[in-house]
């Protein structure tokens, strides 16, 4: 790290214009090229996936993205009304002739009678266009929305809905991110006194996720990736990346205030904090990367994505950050600091939170009292905060995942207001029928099928049946079953099962009839049964993984442990907080996230590979400094005491800003991002105001010199790492990364 360090800050500008070189480079290239996001959640060896493919290879004109555009009286008229049938006739006939739309199915043609409501104030359409929803192009889905706005009258109220229509209607960023850099700017200034430090962690930050999240829309040509890919990287990458630069700029400070020239500070902070970020960014990249265990293409590139901003923040922070302190060389520090460092010796800044002065701070007093006040009582500590971690996530006990559909979007949006005229005009089950895709050979095949359709209106969850109209000859016959419930409903899901596992194989037997159950819904069922049947070897990857490391690290088999149970903890705090407000609809429409259902499918995964990552980051943070002090005197007491007292500041200061970053993008308007805006700012507080801070001391106290225990045999094999370097040759002991709080400037 120190020739790094070294070359970076002798070459300063050039290592900036490199930077700058590399952001405008990539956004050329992505201008030329765009991107290619997918929203496909399909997996090849699942029946749906099988069903959709045979539909496709048949009937292709029938496998394009099937949309609607509802309309309802308001005055107490008809549907079939002339006024109100020439209006949408009309409307209709343009949709059918705007482009990407392959076929309209009007409620006024021969076979519409059942596109009107029983009431006769409600009719619908079925538009289908010629490619699935993530091909279509969002100007189709645009002008289909436009031409069923302008029919639109304070007699009659016109909507639309469906998957091409609901990607017009997603915002990727917006001022819910700027809240959150602002508020972690303040934080920074308050904390450093000093304009150019507060903004130097925001600023690299801003970098790695800038190149990550246009990197990102270059590699959608080349791999699946979700078009919710660049805001989660710039989620994680955000609330990282300033972290990180946080930790480096203020031990660079604290390098100054000792009386370091510029270039040894930034030496001395990459060689120490510096190698402490590399560690930590790598946990969390390879926290993401086990996602690909999985073999779920849909989650390899978000997980891809994520991880790449993720290694960004990091190269900038090593790169990028001590040029940019090279160029500010004393403007990093406050005006006070800068008069006390001219005008008298250099300080020791040793002490955790000692001010310009030598005076200690506030806040690191704080700390440091609250240390000794859970080493006098650890255990009646450790029950309250076990007590309230565990009240957070017992939610997470009624846990359902499942795909959020039209039902959960704003009240505001047109999906959502078409969603709800279906549900109101023809039963929840309208809006996600579930298609079968039946294939024959012969005239026994299709008296199975007759017999089949038959029995599907009189099974029990099932509201309506219609054979769609196929041609004479034709094997494959497509078969529509509207359930009584929503889509996301669990009695939606049964009976999808009870269909597969019961009903269908009945009506198969003896016969060549195949009968593959499809659909949207059935799509979204079975990607939640795949991810939950992966999940334990996933976690297991993960938590193993997470031991390895931070054995290696501190040479303990006990700290691993409780590292890993304590990330799990806070793992089920995650789903707690998430289960409270979206699907018990604890806040949601408040949100502007819609109503309660299900969390989705994806999002175990997700949380649990950011979330082990960031918590063994903290881990990383507090037991590094327990452990230096643990080498220096043998004192377990003494050990965690201190390393407790002197990193309490940085890693709540760090969570703090994290949060603040989560927070932002909460109301963004994509349910699946906010829950896990919420999800990971709730957690990343409670890690470390309740765990690292409480729990985790408490439980080293309690434990002893058990703590720093490690078979012979297994410290030979394992590899020797070093996670902060040399220790500063100025001060005994050497300080983990800590926070210099100044008075005002």
């Amino acid at each position: 790290m120190s020739v790094l360090a070294r070359w970076c800050h002798r070459h300063r500008l050039v290592t900036v214009l490199l930077w700058l070189g590399l952001l405008v480079g990539l956004g050329v290239v992505s201008g030329k090229i765009g991107t290619a996001y997918s929203s496909s959640m399909s997996l090849p060896s699942t029946e749906s996936s099988k069903a959709m493919d045979l539909l496709k290879s048949s009937l292709p004109a029938a496998a394009g993205d099937q949309d609607t555009v509802v309309w309802h009286t308001t005055d107490g008229g008809s549907v079939t009304d002339p006024a109100v049938r020439d209006r949408m006739t009309g409307t209709l006939d343009a949709i059918a002739h705007s482009p990407g739309v392959a076929s309209v199915s009007s409620p006024y043609g021969p076979h519409g009678a059942a596109q009107v409501s029983p009431d006769g104030r409600t009719a619908y359409a079925q538009v289908v266009f010629d490619q699935d929803a993530m091909y279509v192009p969002p100007a189709d889905a645009e002008q289909v929305v436009k031409l069923a706005d302008q029919a639109r009258t304070p007699a009659l109220d016109v909507q639309s809905g469906g998957g091409a229509i609901a990607k017009t209607e997603r915002h990727m960023g917006g001022a819910g991110e700027l809240i959150g850099v602002a508020a972690a700017l303040a934080i920074l200034l308050l904390i450093f006194r000093s304009g150019w430090a507060a903004v130097l962690p925001v600023l690299t930050g801003a970098a790695g996720v800038g190149a990550g999240v246009i990197g990102i829309g270059l590699l959608s040509h080349g791999m699946s990736l979700a078009d919710t890919a660049p805001t989660l990287a710039s989620l994680v990458g955000l609330g990282v990346g300033i972290d990180y630069a946080l930790f480096v700029v203020n031990r660079h400070r604290k390098g100054l205030m000792t009386g370091l020239s510029v270039e040894e500070s930034v030496v001395r902070a990459l060689n120490t904090s510096g190698r402490a970020v590399v560690f930590a960014g790598a946990t969390v990249v390879v926290a993401l990367l086990g996602m690909l265990v999985l073999g779920i293409g849909f989650l390899n590139g978000m997980a891809i994505g994520a991880a790449v901003t993720v290694a960004l923040t990091v190269l900038a922070a090593i790169t990028l950050l001590p040029a940019m302190l090279g160029l500010l060389k004393l403007r990093v520090l406050s005006r006070r600091q800068r008069r006390e460092l001219a005008g008298r010796a250099p300080l020791d800044v040793a002490g955790a939170g000692a001010d310009a002065g030598g005076r200690a701070g506030a806040e690191g007093g704080a700390f440091t009292r609250w240390a000794h006040k859970v080493e006098a009582r650890p255990l009646g500590k450790a029950v309250v905060a076990l007590a309230l971690l565990v009240a957070v996530a017992l939610p997470v006990l009624s846990l359902r995942l499942g795909s959020s559909d039209a039902g959960n979007n704003p009240k505001s949006s047109t999906t959502r207001q078409a969603y709800d005229l279906m549900a109101q005009g023809f039963g929840p089950g309208s809006n996600g029928p579930l298609l079968l895709v039946a294939q024959s050979t012969g005239p026994q095949d299709r008296q199975a099928l007759d017999h089949l359709v038959a029995e599907l209106r009189t099974t029990p969850g099932v509201a309506r049946v219609a054979e769609l109209p196929v041609k004479p000859g034709q094997q494959v016959t497509p078969v529509s079953v509207v359930p009584t419930s929503s889509p996301q409903s669990a009695q939606t899901s049964d009976l999808i099962t009870h269909l597969r596992q019961d009903v269908i194989p009945a009506a198969e037997q003896g016969t060549g009839l195949k009968v593959l159950v499809g659909g949207a819904t059935a799509t979204s069922a079975d990607f939640a049964d795949v991810l939950t049947g992966k999940l334990p070897l996933f976690v297991g990857i993960i938590v193993g993984l997470g031991c390895l490391l931070m054995m290696i690290a501190f040479r303990s088999v006990l700290i691993p442990l409780i590292g890993a149970v304590m990330n799990l903890l806070t793992i089920g705090v995650a789903f707690g907080a998430i289960i409270a407000v979206f699907q018990w609809g604890w806040g949601s429409e408040a949100l502007g996230a819609g109503a309660a259902g299900p969390v989705e499918a994806f999002a175990p995964t997700m949380i649990i590979a950011i979330l082990f990552g960031l918590s063994m980051d903290y881990q990383v943070f507090l037991i590094s400094r327990m452990h230096e002090e643990w080498h220096r005197t043998g004192d377990n007491r003494r050990s965690v005491r201190v390393g407790h007292g002197e990193t309490g500041l940085v890693i709540t200061a760090a969570a703090v800003i994290m949060g603040s970053v989560f927070a932002s993008f909460i109301f963004g308007g994509q349910r699946m991002i906010a829950e896990f805006g919420v999800g990971l700012a709730v957690a990343v507080l409670l890690d470390v105001l309740l765990v690292r801070l409480v729990l985790v001391p408490a439980l080293m106290h309690r434990f002893g010199r058990a703590n720093w225990w490690l078979p012979r045999w297994l410290d030979r094999v394992l590899p020797h790492v070093s996670v902060e370097g040399e220790p500063d040759q100025d001060q005994e002991p050497a300080s983990a990364p800590q926070l210099t709080v100044v008075g005002r400037a």
